[in-house]
Parts: C-alpha cells; structure tokens; sequence
C-alpha cells in the first residue's frame, strides 16, 4: 500500500560548478550550475533511500518557470540567513534535475563561497536541496508501491517541487555537484584543472585531458615568467611539445581556443 503523506520537508544532495567563460575572466559574475537531484532509485550516505521521478516535479518546475521568481541558493541550509546568491533556471533531462544561477558577488558570503570554489574545487561536496512533498509514497526500486513499514522502500515524491537549494561541505547525493565555475579569474589566468572539467565534458579521455591540462599549465608558466632575456628552449624536451605549447600559447592570447571549446560544450 502507499503512503500519502502531506507538506514534508526533505534534504537531498547533489552536484554543482560554477560557470566557464572567458568573458566574464574581468568582472566574474558568479554563475553557477548544478545536478539538483538524479531520478531513479538511489541510497543516500546517510542510509535513506529515495526514488524521484520528473512527474513529481512537474507542476511546480512549471509554475516555478512561469512566476519568474528565483529559487535561494544558501550555504548549508542555512534560511535563517541571506541568500549567499539564486537559482533562475531548472531543467530536467534523462539523469536528473539541473539548476543554473549565480552567486552574489557583491555579498560577503557570495563571494567568499565563490573564492572557496574557485580556489579548492572539490573543497564543497556539491549541493542540497529543501524539498517539499505534497504528496508522497513508499515504492520499492522499480517504483511500484512497496509496505510502509519496509526496510527495502524508497521514498518517492509523487506531489512536490523545492524550497531552496544550498552549497554544501557533505552532501547526501554524490551526484549532486557543482558543474561549472568560470575558467579565468580577475587577472585572465586560466585554471587548469577547471580545463581538465571541460575537455572531459566535451568528451576528450581523461588522459588526454589531464596531459592537455599539463601542457597549459607548463604554457601558462612561460607566458606568465618575466621576459628579461629570451631563453632557448629545453633541449631535453621533445620537439613536438615545444611546438604545441607555442601554437597552445597564441590560441590562449587571442581566446580563439576556448572560444572554439565553448561552442562544443554547449
């Protein structure tokens, strides 16, 4: 038999990054995007039990795009507080819930959450959302309805949508987690290991992108060191990297090269 149950309130985990764009290297604007929730059945860290699909989510994403009214974004849950920023789109796909937004930048803890994720990526777990359900069920891992009272039930939100969602340290779900995060800061320097994010999103293998993100962090070392006499290059390195990591670093002075990536990853 399923349980119906009225006006709950639940903390789910999931992923989140913030935004890439060379455009905004100058004045970061602090976006930000997300894996909300992932649908299907799933067991949490701390041992709860959950099997969310998109039709519980359906009429509030609806109603929620129509009002134009952002969703806050806290740290930690912490809605005793301000909004450390906002959550203006939801989407669904096939895996799951995503959520884009952005930090305020003008706020103390805006900022000091985007110069954490900026400085330690893998710092926050990702984040966690305040789910409310109108109605709700007991189903088992197929989403048929299971016993109440069963160990083995998942619990389902067949009525439902979200309060907030928030940045966290620990989160519940390991597939909720920050996405996306500007690739450039304030002084135009590009973050390898936020290009490594990139190349493996846009489909390139983890070694490539790791040996891809070596090679720029090397370039970005030569394009940075004071010029005060040209040096001839290590004869102890292979030719052919040379080579790449000069045209590597003319494509990153003129952005041409992440320009190009950003076109693929959209």
């Amino acid at each position: 038999m399923g349980l119906l149950m009225k006006n709950l309130l639940l903390i789910c985990e999931a992923q989140v990054q913030l935004g890439q764009s060379a455009d905004e290297a100058q004045n970061p604007t602090g976006k930000i995007e997300a894996r909300a929730t992932t649908w299907g059945a799933r067991e949490g860290a701390d041992g709860r039990k959950f099997n969310y699909k998109p039709e519980g989510f359906a009429q509030w994403a609806d109603e929620f795009a129509k009002a134009g009214k952002p969703l806050p974004m806290f740290l930690n849950h912490n809605d005793m507080g301000m909004p450390i920023g906002q959550w203006d789109e939801i989407n669904f796909d096939e895996e799951g819930m995503t959520a884009k937004g952005k930090l305020y930048m003008n706020t103390v803890g805006g900022s000091d959450v985007y110069s954490v994720l900026k400085e330690s990526p893998m710092m926050f777990g990702g984040v966690s959302v305040g789910a409310y359900a109108d109605e709700a069920m007991m189903v088992d891992a197929d989403g048929n309805p299971s016993d109440d009272d069963s160990d083995e039930g998942y619990f389902q939100i067949t009525k439902g949508g979200l309060k907030e969602i928030s940045v966290v340290m620990y989160p519940n779900n390991p597939e909720a987690n920050i996405q996306k995060l500007e690739c450039f800061d304030a002084e135009g320097h590009l973050n390898p290991r936020s290009l490594e994010k990139l190349l493996r999103e846009a489909g390139v293998s983890r070694k490539d992108a790791t040996t891809a993100s070596s090679i720029f962090k090397k370039v970005l070392e030569v394009r940075d060191a004071p010029k005060l006499n040209e040096v001839a290059p290590n004869q102890s390195e292979p030719e052919a990297v040379v080579e790449e990591a000069d045209a590597i670093l003319k494509a990153i002075e003129q952005r041409e090269l992440l320009k190009a990536l950003s076109q693929r990853i959209k």
